[in-house]
C-alpha cells in the first residue's frame, strides 16, 4: 500500500443478510478496525461467506448498514471451488485481471502493469507460468495464482474466503507469509478460516459467527470454549425453512 494511503476499515451497524427470505446474518454490529487482521469462523452455513460477499459489495443487506472509513480499494479472494478452472485462459491473463478496477476491462494493459503481473506471479512463486493455461495447474498452484491476483490489485481491506483449504501445507505457509506481509503494511485483511488452531497462532482478532455475532474481539476471548459451545448449539437449533427474524429493538 502506497504511503500516500492511510488504513481503511469497516463498520457494521445491525446487518441482516438473507437468501430470498431465508436468514443467513442477523443484526451483527461491530468494527474491522483499519489495519487489523481478522478470522471469521464458525459451523457450516452461519453465514460466513455471505458476510464477505456483502462486505464486498456483492450481497445486498435485507437491513441495518455497511460503512467504509475512508475510501478504500477492495478486493475478494473467493472459494478455490468458485473458480473455473476449465475455461481457456493463461495465468498471466488472470492475473491481469486484477488491473480491471483500474484500467478496465477493455483497455490494453500498458508494460510497466504487464511486468508488475509478472514480478506477482514470481512473488507467489509462479515465474514462468505467464503462459500456461489455469487449467494445467494444482489446487496450490490455482491458489497462488489468485493470490498473484490480489497483489496487483494492490487493495486497501483484503477479504479471504477459505485462503488456505484444499492446498497443501508449503502453499499454505507460503500464503500465509503474504497475509502477514499485507497486514504488516497496514492494509485490513478479513479472511474466513476453519482451522483454529491456525487461527489462534497468527489471527490477533476474530469473529465467531452462527449467523448471530457470538463473539467479536481478541482472539483468545472470542474463541473460548463457552462461545464455541455456544455457536455449536445455535448451529443445531437452526431450522433452515424459517423466514427472516424480527428483532425488537
Amino acid at each position: 500500500m502506497s504511503a500516500d494511503r492511510s488504513p481503511a476499515g469497516i463498520r457494521l451497524e445491525n446487518l441482516t443478510l438473507t437468501h430470498g427470505r431465508h436468514p443467513a446474518v442477523h443484526h451483527v454490529s461491530g468494527r474491522f478496525a483499519p489495519g487489523s487482521l481478522t478470522a471469521v469462523v464458525g459451523p457450516n452455513g452461519a453465514g460466513k461467506t455471505t458476510l464477505l460477499r456483502a462486505l464486498a459489495g456483492l450481497h445486498k443487506p435485507e437491513s441495518g448498514r455497511i460503512m467504509h472509513e475512508g475510501t478504500a480499494r477492495i478486493a475478494l479472494l473467493p472459494q478455490l471451488a468458485a473458480l473455473d478452472r476449465g475455461f481457456p485462459i493463461a495465468c498471466l491473463d488472470v492475473v491481469m485481471q486484477g488491473l480491471w478496477p483500474r484500467l478496465g476491462a477493455f483497455r490494453g494493459v500498458p508494460a510497466e502493469e504487464r511486468r508488475r503481473s509478472e514480478q506477482a506471479l514470481e512473488a507467489v512463486g509462479l515465474g514462468g507460468f505467464g503462459k500456461r493455461p489455469v487449467g494445467s495447474l494444482s489446487a496450490g498452484q490455482t491458489q497462488r495464482l489468485l493470490f498473484a491476483r490480489l497483489l496487483v490489485q494492490d487493495a486497501d481491506i483484503l477479504l479471504l474466503d477459505e485462503p488456505f483449504n484444499a492446498v497443501d501445507a508449503k502453499t499454505s505457509a507460503d500464503l500465509l507469509r503474504l497475509v502477514r506481509d499485507w497486514h504488516g503494511e497496514g492494509r485490513t485483511v478479513i479472511a474466513v478460516l476453519h482451522d483454529l488452531d491456525l487461527v489462534a497462532r497468527d489471527f490477533p482478532e476474530t469473529l465467531l459467527i452462527a449467523r448471530d455475532a457470538i463473539a467479536w474481539g481478541p482472539t483468545v476471548q472470542a474463541l473460548s470454549a463457552t462461545n464455541r459451545l455456544k455457536a455449536r448449539m445455535m448451529a443445531e437449533a437452526w431450522v433452515e425453512e424459517a423466514e427472516h427474524c424480527h428483532r425488537a429493538a
